[in-house]
C-alpha cells in the first residue's frame, strides 16, 4: 500500500504544471557488478591485492586495461612483457575490469577500491562501454568521468590523475562521432587543470587519418569483431606514448630510455 501510495503521488507530481525534475544519468550512478561471479572474485582479489602493497601507481579502467595481465601465445596476447618493461618497478597495480563503464568503476571506487592506498598517480581509462550495449551519450559519459575524477579528488587528494581520451575503434558511425565528442569535451575542460592531466592517443593507432586495424586484436578472434582492443602491440605503442607524461608525473626515469 505504501508503495502504491509513493507511485501515485509521483504520477501526480508529473502532472503539475511547472514541475520540473532533473534527469538521472546513468553513467554518473554507482553500479555493482556483483552479481558476475568472475567479477565478484576479481574485486575481492584486487581488495586483497591493494591491503598488501603500497602501490604507487594504479590503473583504473575496462578490459582494456585488465588486458595487460594477459600473457602469450600468440604474440598479440603477450601483454605482459610490455607491463614489465614500463610499470614492474612501479608498484603499479592494475585495476581494470573487463566490461566495466563509468558506473561499475565508480561503485567500485565507493566501495573499497581506493580505501588505504596514496599512490602518486592514477591512470584513468574508462568510457569505451559506455558506448556499447547501454549507448549512453558523449555528455554522460563525461559526466560520469567527471564524477570518477571527483571521486578521485575525495578519496586521493594527493594523488595526480592522467586521464587517457577513449581510444578509437571501429564499432558503428555513432560510437566514432561520439568518441571524437567525448575527447573533445575532456581536453577542453581539463586543460590547465594542475591536479589532472588529460591525454588523447587518438594519434597511436591512427594511420593516414584512418584506424590502423593491425593495433587490434579483435579482427584476429574468433568470429572477428570490430577493432575495439589494441594488441601486445599496439598497447605497446600506448605505452610508450604515454611515457614522457608518467614519468614526468611519477618523478621518476623515463622507460624509454635504457638505465
Amino acid at each position: 500500500m505504501r508503495l502504491l501510495f509513493r507511485l501515485i503521488l509521483a504520477l501526480s507530481l508529473l502532472a503539475v504544471p511547472g514541475v520540473t525534475f532533473a534527469r538521472t544519468i546513468a553513467a554518473t550512478l554507482a553500479i555493482s557488478r556483483m552479481d558476475l561471479p568472475w567479477w565478484r572474485q576479481r574485486f575481492e582479489a584486487k581488495q586483497a591485492e591493494l591491503r598488501a602493497a603500497h602501490p604507487r601507481l594504479i590503473f583504473l579502467g575496462d578490459s582494456i586495461t585488465q588486458d595487460w595481465e594477459r600473457h602469450g601465445p600468440p604474440d598479440w596476447a603477450d601483454f605482459a612483457p610490455v607491463w614489465q618493461r614500463f610499470y614492474g618497478d612501479r608498484e603499479a597495480i592494475n585495476l581494470g575490469f573487463l566490461g566495466d563503464t563509468t558506473a561499475s568503476l565508480i561503485w567500485r571506487i565507493r566501495n573499497g577500491e581506493l580505501d588505504g592506498i596514496s599512490p602518486t598517480v592514477a591512470v584513468v581509462l574508462i568510457g569505451a562501454n559506455n558506448l556499447g550495449r547501454v549507448h549512453w551519450s558523449a555528455e554522460d559519459t563525461v559526466a560520469g568521468i567527471d564524477t570518477i575524477i571527483t571521486e578521485l579528488h575525495r578519496r586521493l587528494p594527493h594523488t595526480k590523475v592522467l586521464l587517457l581520451g577513449v581510444l578509437p575503434s571501429v564499432r558503428s558511425t555513432s560510437a566514432t562521432e561520439t568518441t571524437l565528442a567525448i575527447n573533445r569535451m575532456l581536453a577542453a575542460k581539463y586543460a590547465g587543470d594542475s591536479a589532472v592531466t588529460f591525454l588523447n592517443l587518438d594519434h597511436v593507432f591512427l594511420r593516414d587519418g584512418k584506424l590502423d586495424r593491425s593495433l587490434f586484436y579483435d579482427p584476429l578472434l574468433t568470429p572477428p569483431d570490430p577493432p575495439l582492443h589494441p594488441t601486445a602491440q599496439g598497447q605497446a605503442l600506448m605505452a610508450a606514448a604515454m611515457e614522457p607524461t608518467l614519468a614526468a608525473l611519477l618523478g621518476d626515469r623515463n622507460h624509454l630510455v635504457p638505465p
